[in-house]
């Protein structure tokens, strides 16, 4: 017979009905996984895992506010250098599984996972892996020996995404938001939500110090 306890799981994502549905599908499995909090937002998040200590942190990649999924992660573990913090994505994207990775995620996994999976995903973390969603492992090594050889986009040392610097390179180059949207087949809040992530990483408030960072720091020339 199995005595061991459930997993305590506090979820976070900016979108209710995500929110809701994870809890829906992990209610399946209430004898492994038992979810005893949740949060919209990381400025929420912070206070209520400091209060429940959950077993695993399972949070998006991208939060809306003043902090990402990522910023969260390395915020949690700054304080609880044991937090276990999982992250999901519903991008299939190498850049960001690295970026987790070095914030201190113990995963990343994507939101197609079905409830059996991301259960089973969970009880590894629990059992000291590391997970990467098994429909990236094909390209993972890939990417890891061009990052290890330096052949990689300009401003990943700073966490830039690919897409981010794609964005900041056409900032430079004196293009609009409307006229970036165009050059890169996307809609203008797209850019928008872009360039703030790029600002915050950069630690700038507006278009000018971007462009200022991104030269002084040789990004682009």
């Amino acid at each position: 017979m199995n005595t061991r306890r459930p997993l305590r799981l506090v979820i976070i994502d900016d979108h209710a009905m995500v929110l809701e549905g994870l809890k829906a599908v992990l209610g399946r499995f209430a004898g492994r996984v038992r979810v005893v909090g949740d949060a919209l937002n990381a400025d929420d998040a912070l206070p209520l895992v400091a209060s429940l200590d959950p077993d695993i942190v399972l949070s998006d990649v991208r939060l809306r506010g003043s902090m990402s999924g990522l910023d969260l992660c390395r915020r949690l573990i700054e304080l609880a250098p044991h937090r276990k913090v999982l992250l999901l994505s519903a991008y299939d994207d190498e850049q960001y599984l690295f970026q987790a990775l070095r914030a201190g995620a113990v995963g990343y996994l994507l939101k197609s996972v079905d409830g059996e999976g991301l259960v089973r995903q969970l009880e590894l973390v629990a059992a000291g892996e590391t997970v990467v969603d098994t429909t990236m492992a094909g390209r993972v090594a890939a990417s890891a020996a061009r990052l290890q050889s330096g052949e990689f986009w300009p401003g990943a040392h700073l966490s830039l995404t690919q897409r981010e610097s794609e964005v900041l390179g056409l900032l430079v180059a004196g293009l609009s938001n409307r006229a970036i949207a165009a050059k890169l087949v996307l809609g203008e809040e797209t850019i928008k939500s872009h360039l703030r992530a790029v600002f915050r990483k950069l630690e700038v408030n507006d278009r000018a110090g971007a462009v200022a960072a991104a030269l002084r720091e040789g990004i682009f020339r």
